[in-house]
């Protein structure tokens, strides 16, 4: 907890709708970290595309300059040390902005809990640090046609949960489960129930 205000992790699949349901938190109260936002952000800087150019030249930047996340993503996934340099360097400016966002929570009664949506939650054993992980559920079906709309197919969305854990343990590490079939007002009405419980819990 950070100055009594509980941390709640989210985990899940790719493409199960973390995010959103991270949101539907945010909609209630709670403060909420998006790790992906983050690093979108960190593509951005000046010292940051200047080391991936020092890696890997122009092949991963588009004409205009910015970042081709589709591009380092070929190249990291495909040799794992490359994979590791990346997060060795991402990860701590991740968790550099994680923590400010938690500390502006110490003292603002308008905040009532943390919502930590990080892809690699347990990977990084950062759900140690929660007081709750919820999980987010999807038919995989489902699933594939939501990552559609990022160039993936059936095959990428495999390859990449490949390097997670499998769904089956982090779904065994949560305290709760929400179902995302694509109805946002059904997984609101979850979201709420699912708050007031920790929330009963924590106060």
């Amino acid at each position: 907890m950070i100055d009594g205000k509980p941390i709640i992790g989210i985990v899940g699949g790719i493409g199960s709708g973390k995010s959103m349901v991270a949101d539907l938190f945010g909609e209630l109260g709670a403060s909420v970290f998006h790790a992906d936002q983050v690093v979108h952000q960190l593509y951005t800087r000046d010292e940051v595309r200047k080391t991936l150019r020092g890696w890997w030249g122009d092949s991963v930047f588009h004409p205009d300059g910015s970042v081709n996340r589709a591009a380092i993503a070929i190249s990291v996934f495909q040799v794992p040390k490359e994979r590791a340099r990346l997060e060795a360097y991402v990860h701590p400016l991740v968790d550099r902005e994680r923590e400010r966002l938690s500390r502006l929570a110490i003292g603002n009664q308008q905040i009532k809990a943390l919502i930590w949506d990080v892809p690699l939650l347990v990977e990084t054993d950062l759900h140690k640090q929660c007081d709750v992980v919820v999980f987010v559920d999807g038919p995989v079906e489902l699933r594939r046609d939501r990552v559609k709309s990022r160039g993936w197919d059936a095959e990428e969305l495999a390859r990449r949960e490949n390097f997670q854990l499998p769904l089956d343990t982090k779904r065994q590490i949560a305290d709760y489960v929400i179902s995302n079939v694509d109805d946002v007002n059904a997984a609101r009405s979850q979201v709420r129930v699912v708050f007031s419980r920790i929330r009963s819990k924590f106060f």
